[in-house]
C-alpha cells in the first residue's frame, strides 16, 4: 500500500499533458497559459500626465512666472502637442506630456479665465511632478506572463495590453464523472427508505469547476458489470479523464477495478495509507486517459478528489504549482491508526497574522454535512499519533 507521497508521485509520473489550443481574449479567463506574454511597447508608452491641470515649462515657473496664456487643450488620446514659450496647455489625465513641457500643475491649484491660467500664490512645484515616465512600469519586450499562469481578470488586461487578440492555452479536457451504486437516487426523484441521495457526482463536478475545469459531465451507473463495462467504455472513448465514485472496495458488488481491467485500463495503484479514502484506485487507459476511482463514502470522495484529481488536472494543464500552505492547530489532536489523516478544518487568523486550523471531526466518512463551513483539511503525518496545539501542519483548501 502506497503512502500519500508515493501515490501522488505515481500519478504525476503516469499522466500525460493536455494539448494546446488558441482562444480569443474574451475566452481566456480561467484558462492555463501555454505561451509567454511579452510587453508590446513601453508602459506607459509615453510620458503620461497623471492629473487634470496645465502643462508648462518648469524653468519658467522657477523663474517666477505664475500666469500663462492658454495655448490649447490636449485630452487623453489626442496627438502630442508642442508647448510654445511662455504658454500653458490645458491637459487631461492620461494625455501624453507635450513636447517642451516638464511640469503639471493640478486644476485645483489654478484659476483659468479669459486672461489665461493663473497659479495660486505660494504654490510649490517640482520638475516632472505628476508625470508617469515612459517605460517606468516596464520596457517593450519584458515578459509579463509566463506559461503555466492560470489567467485571472488582471492577466486578461495584461494580455490585451500586449496586443494579443488570441492566446495559446491548455486544451480544456473532457471529463467524465461517474457515480456507481444501485442505492443512489438523484435529487427530485422519489426515494425509498432504503435508498440514499446521489450527491458525490454533483459535488465532484462542482469542485472541478471551482478549479477551472468546467467541461465535466456526470453519469450514474448501477452496480451491474455489463452496464458498467458498456458505459465506462463509452466514457473512455470520449473523455481524457474519468473520475468514478464508489465500487472500489472489497465487497461483492465492488466491480469497478475488474471492469476497468477488462477495458484495458492499467492499474497504477489500489489503496493508499490514509484516512479517509484508503481504497482509492488509479490507472491509465490505453489511449492515455487518466482514470481515478474514488471511494464512495462522501468525505472520502471529496478529500481524494481535492488531494489527487485536482493536482493531477493542474499538472496535465501545465499550471504552475502553488506554494504549499500551512496552518497551526488550534487544539491538540490524537489520531491512533498508523495512516495519514486528512482532518477537515475551519480557519481563522489571530492578531499576530497566524492562520489557525480548527478541527472539525466527521462522525464517519459518510458525514459530509459536517464539511459545510470548512475551508479544507490539514494533513497529519502517519508517523505521529499526538499533535499538540500549535503544531504547524500542511493545509489544503477545498478551493
Amino acid at each position: 500500500m502506497l503512502t500519500v507521497a508515493e501515490a501522488t508521485a505515481a500519478i504525476f509520473e503516469a499522466i500525460r499533458p493536455f494539448g494546446t489550443e488558441s482562444v480569443t481574449l474574451g475566452d481566456a479567463h480561467g484558462r492555463v497559459l501555454r505561451q509567454p506574454v511579452a510587453a508590446e511597447r513601453d508602459q506607459p508608452p509615453f510620458d503620461r500626465v497623471m492629473m487634470d491641470g496645465i502643462a508648462l515649462a518648469y524653468d519658467e515657473f522657477e523663474n517666477g512666472l505664475r500666469s500663462f496664456p492658454v495655448q490649447s487643450t490636449q485630452q487623453a488620446g489626442d496627438p502630442q502637442q508642442t508647448l510654445e514659450t511662455g504658454k500653458a496647455i490645458e491637459i487631461m489625465t492620461g494625455a501624453a506630456l507635450p513636447d517642451n513641457a516638464d511640469l503639471i500643475v493640478p486644476v485645483e491649484r489654478i484659476i483659468v479665465n479669459e486672461h489665461g491660467a493663473h497659479i495660486e500664490a505660494n504654490y510649490e512645484a517640482k520638475r516632472r511632478q505628476f508625470v508617469h515616465a515612459r517605460g517606468s512600469d516596464h520596457r517593450a519586450g519584458t515578459e509579463l506572463l509566463r506559461p503555466g499562469t492560470r489567467i485571472t481578470p488582471m492577466d486578461v488586461a495584461i494580455v490585451a495590453s500586449a496586443g494579443l487578440a488570441q492566446v495559446d492555452v491548455a486544451a480544456e479536457p473532457a471529463i467524465s464523472v461517474i457515480s456507481t451504486g444501485n442505492e443512489l437516487v438523484p435529487a427530485g426523484e422519489t426515494i425509498e427508505d432504503h435508498q440514499v441521495r446521489l450527491s458525490n457526482g454533483p459535488a465532484i463536478v462542482a469542485m472541478l469547476a471551482t478549479h477551472g475545469y468546467s467541461n465535466a459531465r456526470h453519469d450514474h451507473l448501477v452496480d451491474e458489470p455489463e452496464v458498467l463495462e458498456q458505459r465506462i467504455a463509452e466514457h473512455l472513448e470520449h473523455s481524457k479523464v474519468l473520475v468514478l465514485s464508489g465500487g472500489v472496495s472489497m465487497g461483492k458488488a465492488d466491480f469497478v477495478p475488474g471492469v476497468l481491467r477488462d477495458l484495458g485500463v492499467e492499474v497504477v495503484f489500489h489503496k493508499i495509507s490514509q484516512r479517509p479514502g484508503k481504497p482509492m484506485w488509479f490507472g491509465m487507459g490505453k489511449d492515455g486517459q487518466a482514470v481515478f476511482a474514488l471511494p464512495g463514502n462522501p468525505v472520502s470522495t471529496l478529500v481524494c478528489c481535492r488531494q489527487y484529481v485536482v493536482p493531477a488536472l493542474k499538472q496535465m494543464s501545465g499550471e504552475t504549482r502553488a506554494s504549499p500552505e500551512f496552518a497551526s492547530l488550534s487544539q491538540a489532536v490524537h489520531f491512533k491508526p498508523k495512516l495519514t489523516n486528512f482532518l477537515p478544518v475551519k480557519t481563522v487568523s489571530n492578531a499576530g497574522g497566524q492562520v489557525l486550523a480548527m478541527p472539525v471531526p466527521t462522525n464517519t466518512s459518510g458525514d459530509f454535512a459536517s464539511l459545510t463551513g470548512t475551508e479544507g483539511y490539514v494533513e497529519l503525518a502517519m508517523e505521529q499519533t499526538n499533535f499538540d496545539a500549535g503544531t504547524i501542519v500542511p493545509l489544503v483548501r477545498w478551493q
